[in-house]
């Protein structure tokens, strides 16, 4: 897989230079669109806020400061060259999106627009965005696992049919962190916990189940789900430990196929 790193934090910085209103969203537009005006260019530009205020641009600017593009373009090359034999050309850029202040974006609804992810449509629109939350202090070791997990997220959904059920989901989004080198955030209380309360739905498709199961019972809340009485992104840590475990047996199994066998 070949992935080109563009420089976007730039760009987005120069869009909040101009004064908030109708001209900086208009200049807005015209950056994204392409030169025909009839489709978008820079498809990350979708989720920044372009209305918004000066604690976003004071962000883009500590990102900048702290060379998050070149810790991207390598974290990019790095993930691409363990997906060398998929046959597909992408490009990738940074978006800073504002989950504080604006009400452009929420944070939850953004983020799980990646379970419906469909092969067909991502090479349609062959972009890679890795979001910075400005609620996120910058951080280069968070931007480079981030940048990898969107990386390898982009691979397993080429790579398999499109994931509907909790399962599938859990297990796309553990192979994303697992190799990205994330490590799960909950104990292995809470691990064993999570599990039982989620074994009855792990064969749904039902969206707000989905979502209460990956995201835990604030986030459920806050969009009128009902809660199934997880801690915060209960979902994800399961479907990382599942997946190392899978990979840690993996090994083992290797290691001793790999074993001198003595004859007696």
């Amino acid at each position: 897989m070949h992935i080109e790193h563009v420089d976007l934090l730039a760009i987005e910085r120069k869009l909040y230079d101009i004064p908030r209103g109708m001209e900086r969203f208009e200049e807005y537009l015209r950056t994204m669109v392409n030169d025909k005006g009839d489709d978008v260019d820079l498809m990350p530009l979708l989720t920044m806020n372009p209305m918004g205020r000066e604690h976003v641009a004071e962000r883009v600017d500590e990102w900048i400061a702290l060379g998050a593009e070149q810790i991207a373009a390598a974290a990019v090359q790095e993930a691409a060259q363990n997906s060398a034999t998929i046959n597909a050309k992408f490009k990738h850029g940074l978006v800073v999106a504002d989950d504080v202040r604006g009400g452009w974006t929420n944070r939850y609804t953004t983020e799980a627009n990646r379970f419906n992810s469909d092969a067909k449509d991502i090479l349609k629109r062959p972009w890679m965005s890795t979001i910075l939350w400005v609620s996120a202090m910058p951080d280069l070791d968070y931007l480079r696992r981030e940048v990898m997990a969107t990386v390898f997220r982009t691979e397993y959904v080429l790579q398999h049919e499109p994931s509907k059920t909790l399962r599938d989901i859990m297990r796309q989004e553990g192979y994303a962190m697992a190799m990205a080198g994330m490590s799960p955030h909950l104990d292995e209380d809470d691990i064993a916990y999570s599990r039982d309360v989620l074994q009855p739905y792990i064969e749904s498709n039902e969206y707000p189940v989905i979502f209460a199961a990956m995201y835990g019972d604030s986030a459920a809340r806050l969009l009128g789900y009902e809660p199934l009485g997880l801690s915060e992104r209960a979902g994800f840590a399961l479907g990382l430990v599942d997946v190392l475990a899978e990979k840690e047996r993996a090994q083992m199994l290797n290691q001793d196929n790999k074993a001198p066998r003595f004859r007696r």
